[in-house]
């Protein structure tokens, strides 16, 4: 289960080539305006990834929220100044993805202002299966999944003992909502976005393309100087969701160089080719480091060094067992990793000749 926000990993080249307009971030709760009709809010997160960015759009006598943060009494403090000073009500809620610190508040926000909630349909069935925890995206079965991949006995009794973190951030969730798809547009005050739907970090993530202000609301498919996370859930223990981001990236990446990127963690910046050509190349090294150690059979859980050679947290535990499954997974579905359960039934995986 992938039921938080995304395990991000810092990459030291990732400021290399890119143009950040602020050099600076707003203050916790407050509206930057970064464009017309777009403004910037950065929100509080009880995570060491510590904030997440917000936007609020202009939609003529009314506004229009894209995300809407963690389920926290401080969270709502700030949506309340914020809107109250902008004097204006709600008439959507635009959630990128199922995540807490996106749809988090969604629920709370659409009924303040009777404001219509807007999501893919995977997110909002996706949001459902984790706080409800249904079969394949409970904490019991993600335990499971990471014991059969090979991780040892105090990790999984940490996450076990964690227990659903993810109702958490998201203390309720929207019962109705309009469909969003691929190639939607949404007109949003004098502008119109696109919906450009992605895969790999979550089931169906909206990001948003204005074409006339040159824009990209990326939400956690391109972040400027972290990877986004990308896990195999246990509902689909075969799935290859890295080849499916790694496809979403090169999409993103056919979007003019000059497009301004917002996106849900770090600055806002340009130079969206450049990023998603060091995240292409990210991922491919990682899948070489995994190959170079499966000369011998090698259990995700045991190749969690390899791809993290740092001290990891429980909430981070998660979401690296969920991406080095990812990337063996995908090693295997291109032929390059051959998969086996041994006698004391860890899925292993080999380099083939």
């Amino acid at each position: 289960m992938n039921p938080v926000i995304p395990a991000h990993n810092g990459d030291p080249d990732a400021a290399k080539d890119l143009l950040y307009p602020w050099s600076d971030h707003p203050a916790s709760g407050q509206l930057r305006p970064v464009a017309d009709g777009v403004g910037w809010i950065r929100m509080p997160l009880p995570f060491a990834l510590d904030h997440v960015n917000l936007w609020l759009l202009d939609d003529g006598d009314a506004a229009v929220a894209v995300d809407t943060g963690y389920g926290l009494d401080e969270v709502r403090a700030h949506w309340n100044a914020i809107l109250a000073a902008n004097a204006r009500p709600l008439s959507r809620v635009v959630v990128t993805h199922c995540h807490p610190d996106h749809l988090g508040l969604a629920a709370w926000l659409a009924a303040r202002d009777g404001a219509r909630v807007c999501m893919t349909q995977g997110e909002f069935l996706g949001g459902h299966a984790l706080w409800h925890q249904l079969p394949g995206y409970c904490v019991a079965d993600m335990v499971e999944q990471f014991r059969a991949h090979g991780l040892d006995a105090a990790r999984l009794d940490a996450l076990a003992a964690r227990g659903n973190a993810y109702r958490r951030g998201v203390p309720a969730l929207p019962t109705r909502y309009r469909r969003l798809f691929d190639g939607d547009r949404l007109q949003i005050g004098a502008h119109q976005w696109q919906v450009i739907v992605g895969y790999g970090h979550a089931p169906e993530h909206a990001s948003l393309y204005c074409a006339s202000l040159g824009i990209l609301i990326s939400g956690d498919m391109l972040l400027p100087r972290i990877s986004t996370n990308v896990s195999v859930l246990a509902a689909t223990p075969d799935d290859d969701p890295l080849g499916r981001f790694l496809a979403s990236l090169r999409r993103i990446g056919e979007l003019p160089e000059q497009t301004l990127v917002l996106p849900s963690h770090g600055r806002p910046f340009r130079g969206i080719r450049a990023r998603v050509a060091q995240l292409l190349a990210h991922h491919r090294d990682r899948c070489n480091e995994l190959l170079a150690a499966c000369s011998t059979p090698r259990s995700a859980g045991e190749l969690l060094g390899t791809l993290f050679p740092r001290e990891l947290d429980t909430h981070q535990v998660m979401f690296a067992m969920g991406e080095a499954i990812a990337h063996l997974n995908h090693l295997a579905v291109q032929g390059a990793l051959s998969r086996q359960v041994d006698g004391d039934g860890v899925i292993r995986f080999a380099r083939n000749a």
